[in-house]
């Protein structure tokens, strides 16, 4: 593939993962589960590998995607990929690639991303791209948007624009500027679709009942159109990529049952997944929140917490084989059982362009935004912030904490201050607060084993071959010059100990602290074991059990778990 198209499609991939957020809340249609930026995210990942070839890049999309608009989205990206070998091609590539997505929808809507596609197909000059009408292409792509508030009545009724058909415009503004050398060009969303992003307040979605999410693969043991319209009978947003003789199926149903017995008489299931279709509960607004708190993921913040407490978190990847996954979208127990079982496993941080994305999305939509930076000795972060801030925020409206912090530290930290946020304190207010709990948090982090930081190149290989030889077991707390190591224990039970002693001696008896606990691969020892001590130690304390950060756990491993701390009056 070219290296200008490849180019092109990671930073196209990299501008909507920015706003993958306010993808998520506007998400209504066809099912109002809050889950289209997460999918499209999850799903096209494997752009991100595109040094590689694209035949594998491509197969790679396939096995990722997930929910209606991921599967969709899969199905243009993949014909993409498979065509468009040099910029000559690459129109007519998306021509095919718009009617692959189309018919793999069993009932395609207009007003979705199909009409993006559609219209980008139908507006994309064959010429180079530095001769594209940039503008003119656009707008089109634009209106094919704006339309989608008026064409599906479920948008019209809530009063917001497509969220799948919003992901694609981003995705392919970003793609086409970049194309034709025009990157920086882009105009947030929120002046483009100003009004149409929010939904307005009278809507909640329609009671249904109780459906399901199934994601399958069936090799089907006879023609795979009979089988396709089977499916279609007993589903609803059904989505079929073919590849070969198998059919990567993605549908709805409110019988599991019936459509795995179904499924099994038209073929070979040799995939089956299924979850609840939670319906979103909408994020109360908070009208006098001046301050939005945006943070690092590295920090042992899940994505439930920063929709409940309306924050933002800033992504890294975990590198696994040929897959790079947001660290915030990918399942822990996974990544646990491929370290355990030998499996290399590295870290990247997202793009500056990324990151530029994420700060200027923040900036669009909340009047200040509090960064609480993991520390810079960790990673480039405050500095790509603060360049930044000096060339696109003349106003000072983004505060920059460099907190010296990563993991729960990080996390107990930007949890505290998201609450204390949502009090509607003012920023200079906030800030402050902030600051002090940097200040006075504390963390220690148990390692079970040394091996992992030594093929991370965080120590020697042979200082962690003689630690594990040996059964030491390092305690290391996170400070702004780094991790440093506090004890050695010799066992699980030694770890635990040194946690309380470390406890006791910071808080009285009657203290109310608001403790975070982290766990790996080891979720009920620390549930059942660590947080029963703990509260027998500190009853009025609040103690919060969370993942490890991702980031953290890639390099540390399976056995590793953490405490963080932070004095009373923190405890919101």
């Amino acid at each position: 593939m070219d290296a200008r198209i490849s180019n092109a499609l990671i930073q196209g991939y990299e501008s909507m993962a920015a706003w993958s957020d306010l993808l998520d809340q506007i998400n209504i249609f066809p099912v109002a589960d809050a889950d289209t930026g997460r999918n499209l995210r999850i799903s096209l990942a494997p752009l991100r590998r595109l040094g590689e070839q694209a035949g594998a890049v491509s197969q790679a999309i396939l096995n990722t995607a997930t929910g209606n608009a991921g599967n969709i989205a899969a199905a243009f990206f993949r014909e993409v990929l498979m065509e468009s070998t040099h910029l000559g091609m690459l129109s007519r590539a998306i021509s095919r690639g718009a009617r692959r997505a189309y018919t793999a929808v069993a009932d395609p809507k207009p007003g979705t991303m199909l009409s993006v596609f559609d219209a980008l197909a139908g507006t994309l000059p064959t010429a180079p791209p530095e001769q594209w009408p940039m503008a003119a292409i656009v707008t089109v792509l634009e209106k094919s948007v704006v339309d989608s508030s008026q064409t599906l009545p479920e948008l019209r009724r809530a009063g917001v624009v497509d969220a799948g058909a919003l992901g694609i415009f981003i995705f392919m503004e970003a793609f086409l500027n970049a194309l034709a050398g025009k990157s920086n060009h882009q105009r947030p969303v929120t002046e483009r679709f100003q009004g149409r992003l929010r939904i307005l307040g009278p809507w909640q979605p329609e009671r249904q009942e109780q459906q399901y999410c199934v994601s399958a693969v069936i090799r089907p043991q006879g023609d795979p159109a009979e089988a396709r319209r089977h499916l279609e009978e007993w589903g609803q947003s059904v989505v079929v990529n073919q590849e070969q003789e198998q059919l990567k199926v993605h549908l709805h149903t409110t019988d599991r049952d019936a459509l795995q017995i179904g499924m099994a008489q038209i073929g070979h299931v040799l995939q089956w997944s299924d979850e609840k279709i939670h319906v979103a509960r909408r994020r109360e607004e908070i009208p006098n929140q001046p301050v939005h708190i945006m943070t690092d993921a590295a920090g042992s913040i899940t994505l439930e917490d920063a929709q409940s407490l309306g924050m933002t978190l800033l992504d890294s990847y975990l590198v696994m084989g040929d897959a790079a996954t947001p660290e915030t979208l990918h399942d822990p127990a996974a990544l646990y059982a491929a370290m355990a079982g030998g499996q290399r496993v590295s870290t990247a941080q997202a793009s500056v362009f990324q990151r530029h994305q994420s700060y200027m999305s923040a900036l669009s939509r909340f009047e200040e935004v509090l960064y609480l930076c993991v520390g810079s000795v960790y990673t480039g972060n405050f500095e790509t912030a603060t360049a930044w801030q000096a060339a696109h925020d003349a106003g000072r409206r983004l505060t920059i904490i460099d907190t010296g912090a990563a993991s729960g530290r990080l996390g107990i930290v930007a949890l505290a201050a998201a609450r204390y946020a949502r009090q509607g304190h003012a920023i200079d207010a906030v800030a402050q607060f902030a600051r002090q709990a940097v200040a006075q948090s504390q963390e220690l982090v148990f390692l079970d084993q040394l091996k992992y930081l030594a093929a991370g190149g965080r120590i020697s290989k042979t200082k962690g071959f003689f630690g594990d030889l040996l059964h030491m077991r390092p305690i290391i707390t996170p400070t702004a010059q780094g991790a440093a190591q506090v004890g050695v224990a010799r066992s699980r039970e030694d770890q635990l100990v040194f946690a309380l002693r470390w406890l006791q001696a910071g808080f009285d008896a009657g203290a109310a602290p608001l403790i975070l606990l982290q766990y790996s691969d080891n979720r009920s020892w620390v549930e059942e074991t660590v947080a029963a001590q703990i509260r027998s130690l500190l009853p009025p304390a609040a103690i919060l059990l969370r993942p490890l950060s991702l980031t953290s756990g890639a390099h540390m491993g399976p056995g590793t778990w953490a405490v963080a701390s932070l004095p009373a009056a923190f405890n919101l």
